[in-house]
């Protein structure tokens, strides 16, 4: 709580001088308050970098089959359309409305697919920052501090309490590369 009574009266004075704040040795030493970019972890850490790998390329297979399907359904689409002309209205009909209803339940079907992957890749990824956990908890321990924040929850800090860099890092070697389901991690010490 000091941090955040200090860090605006530091840039209070330098905003009011024109001047930058003051350089402060290592502010992130001691401090009981640590932070995180969460996305940042997800995004440069190589489990994350391979969960997203895996949904872009499963979305990409989904985008492929969706172009398959909608070119065969405008295939069958302009064959039915040929056909109105030498059919009867009541005979038409039944075709029209079966073919409506099928592509109705086809988009259904994709649209269910797509909301499984996105699924699918926020489940991933929460399990990968699950097994963060107990990492980023024993990087807290060393460092002495006692919260952790999403560094997008804060409103004013220094640098030096970020410990995103480090905790990638950490993660890259404790957890390298997720496999489906990131390994357990191990327990910190106290």
């Amino acid at each position: 709580m000091a941090l955040l009574a200090i860090a605006p009266a530091v840039a209070q004075t330098a905003g009011q001088t024109g001047q930058a704040a003051p350089a402060v040795a290592d502010p992130g030493a001691g401090s009981q308050v640590v932070t995180i970019t969460q996305e940042r972890l997800f995004q440069d850490s190589r489990a994350g970098q391979q969960i997203q790998d895996r949904y872009e390329t499963a979305s990409r297979a989904l985008v492929a089959e969706n172009r398959r399907i909608e070119a065969a359904l405008e295939a069958e689409e302009r064959d039915l359309t040929a056909r109105r002309a030498q059919m009867p209205p009541e005979d038409f009909r039944p075709l029209a409305e079966a073919f409506d209803e099928k592509v109705e339940g086809i988009r259904a079907a994709q649209d269910a697919k797509s909301r499984a992957l996105t699924r699918q890749r926020d489940e991933d990824r929460q399990r990968m920052l699950e097994a963060a956990a107990p990492i980023l908890a024993q990087m807290m321990a060393e460092r002495g501090a006692m919260v952790l924040i999403d560094k997008n929850a804060v409103v004013l800090s220094f640098d030096g309490i970020d410990i995103t860099e480090d905790a990638v890092a950490r993660l890259d070697a404790v957890l390298g590369e997720a496999t489906g389901t990131p390994p357990e991690a191990p327990t910190p010490t106290p």
